[in-house]
């Protein structure tokens, strides 16, 4: 395992003992409103705080964009991109769906990436280059040669629910198209079932770098790729570059990909 892996996959699973632990007590949780249907808990700052404490004993100098503590701006090099609870309204109900999210920015690109699922115990790891595991195992994304009787992943937009109006005809056009289509509240997991096979595809627009930097590279380290709804390339990189600027993001194998941007764009 790449030594910089291996400290990313320590500092989740300290993150996924926190957030076990405030899982079997959820009277106790500290529960803030961030926006419209959009909420913080204490385990997400705690969990945030224990990723980057244990990434900083072994790198000091390395930089962090974190969703609940912003950007840590220090060696421009290495920069470490968090989501210490991707899924937290379904942690907050209970719901045992969500995970850890961590990826390295080697010199601006997706290097080391790891999704932990602390109720499960599965840990999805990739190194560029070096392809995609669930624990320890070697990965593959499916490639089916169309839509028909795949499973593919989504979300929907509740925080600005007015816009699903202009997303429901081509979500029914989709529908048609496939096998079924799963709604389980976490990008982070979605894309990481993408990587696994465990789902064809997925799409969704109004991610954040933290949503899908972890997921995207173990989708591609996995055989798959990702786009925006038009088709270009990379959705994190342009997320990453200019936030709020990323077109949605399509993954899965070639075909899949290619037939629901048909839809999609």
């Amino acid at each position: 395992m790449h030594p910089m892996l291996n400290i990313a996959v320590r500092a989740a699973r300290s993150a996924g003992n926190i957030i076990s632990r405030g899982f079997e007590n959820l009277d106790d949780l500290q529960i803030q409103q961030k926006g419209t249907h959009d909420y913080v808990t204490k385990i997400d700052h705690e969990a945030e705080a224990a990723i980057i404490n244990k990434i900083q004993q072994s790198y000091p100098n390395h930089s962090f964009i974190g969703e609940e503590s912003g950007n840590i701006s220090n060696d421009p090099d290495f920069t470490w991109v968090i989501d210490p609870l991707d899924g937290t309204t379904n942690f907050i109900r209970g719901i045992p769906h969500f995970a850890v999210s961590i990826a390295l920015l080697n010199k601006g690109k997706l290097d080391q990436a790891v999704v932990f699922d602390p109720i499960r115990g599965e840990l999805f790891t990739a190194s560029k280059g070096a392809g995609a595991q669930l624990n320890g195992y070697r990965i593959r994304a499916s490639k089916p040669k169309d839509l028909s009787s795949t499973i593919l992943a989504t979300a929907f937009p509740f925080k600005n629910k007015e816009e699903f109006a202009g997303i429901s005809s081509k979500f029914s056009e989709i529908f048609m198209q496939c096998g079924d289509v799963r709604r389980m509240g976490s990008a982070a997991l979605d894309l990481a079932y993408v990587a696994a096979g465990r789902y064809d595809g997925y799409f969704e627009k109004g991610l954040k770098a933290w949503d899908m930097a972890a997921g995207e590279l173990l989708v591609r380290e996995a055989g798959g790729l990702s786009t925006d709804y038009a088709g270009n390339n990379d959705p994190f990189y342009a997320e990453i570059k200019a936030p709020g600027s990323a077109n949605g993001i399509v993954s899965g194998g070639p075909r899949v990909v290619q037939q629901l941007v048909k839809v999609l764009k």
